[in-house]
């Protein structure tokens, strides 16, 4: 016991040393010394490289494009508040994200309303959408868009704005106003306002068909037989997206929704069978009226068909 007492008064009179304190809490300090000794105070800080706010990656704002993949952290279905938005999301493979260029007619310097041509470098898997994406180069830059269904490494692709007197004969995979194409042309990357990028008709193995220009503006189908009017100015890609056998891809087990980030429903809640619900049964039998037989003796009137029974 006097050996425990000893340890004991000797672990309270030992000081702990005053560690490196960081720039705000040394600022703190100062200011609060300067006031006169009784106003110090003793606060032990925290090692860190850098603060927190500089080491948070904002992916989404980043103004200078680059083709390098970028860490991507999960959001579980969360907004900025922590709440949950959109159930059934979480967990899964980690994943990387390409910048996608979705303005197809995007000049470089000095060579504005020219065209121009890209050769394809790769095409590729992206885990972070449905469709494969290709690297494409030109001139001094290199970037990704979503890949056509035959589009191959080695392809020569051409962009342009021009719109002419005469339809072109475009080859899948290159860009043109919708105004520069024949009627009846598969499209897209479907642009809905001039120079904003593609929106519509970006899954994977769809696509949308020109069906009629009218004073300036043009008509699209969307995959989903819904018709959109927009100006012939918009640029799209001709062609059929990527990966069409994406629709009969087989799960296989539970464990690959997992993989995928598809949480399961709760277990908590399960569907109403039949013997829950209600009961659809027979209409019970038409009941007949309780009225005496006909005397078989008496005589029939003479328009009546029948025969006088024997």
């Amino acid at each position: 016991m006097m050996a425990v007492s000893c340890l004991t008064r000797a672990l309270r009179s030992m000081t702990l040393s005053q560690p490196a304190l960081l720039s705000s809490q040394a600022i703190t300090q100062t200011g609060l010394a300067t006031q006169g000794p009784k106003m110090v105070v003793q606060c032990r800080g925290f090692l860190t490289t850098a603060s927190l706010e500089q080491n948070r990656t904002f992916w989404k704002q980043r103004e200078k494009y680059t083709i390098k993949p970028m860490g991507m952290k999960k959001t579980g279905g969360r907004d900025h508040t922590g709440r949950i938005r959109t159930h059934g999301i979480g967990g899964g493979h980690k994943q990387k994200y390409r910048w996608i260029d979705f303005q197809r007619l995007r000049y470089e310097p000095n060579n504005e309303a020219k065209p121009f041509e890209e050769k394809v470098v790769e095409v590729r898997y992206d885990p972070c959408r449905s469709a494969d994406i290709a690297l494409l180069a030109g001139g001094s830059r290199k970037r990704w868009i979503i890949a056509t269904e035959n589009m191959q490494a080695g392809d020569i692709i051409k962009t342009s704005g021009v719109i002419g007197r005469m339809a072109v004969s475009a080859n899948e995979g290159d860009a043109y106003p919708l105004g520069a194409l024949p009627v009846g042309t598969l499209v897209n990357n479907l642009e809905v306002q001039p120079g904003k990028g593609s929106e519509y008709i970006r899954a994977a193995g769809t696509s949308g068909i020109l069906l009629r220009k009218v004073n300036g503006t043009a008509i699209i189908q969307l995959p989903s037989k819904q018709q959109v009017q927009v100006l012939e100015t918009c640029i799209v890609t001709v062609g059929r997206v990527s990966n069409i056998d994406h629709n009969k891809r087989i799960i296989g087990k539970a464990g690959r929704n997992r993989w995928l980030g598809i949480r399961p429903s709760s277990g908590l809640w399960q569907r109403k069978g039949g013997w829950a619900g209600r009961k659809i049964k027979p209409l019970p039998p038409m009941k007949q009226a309780d009225t005496p037989p006909p005397d078989p003796s008496v005589c029939l009137r003479s328009g009546d068909a029948r025969v006088r029974p024997p």
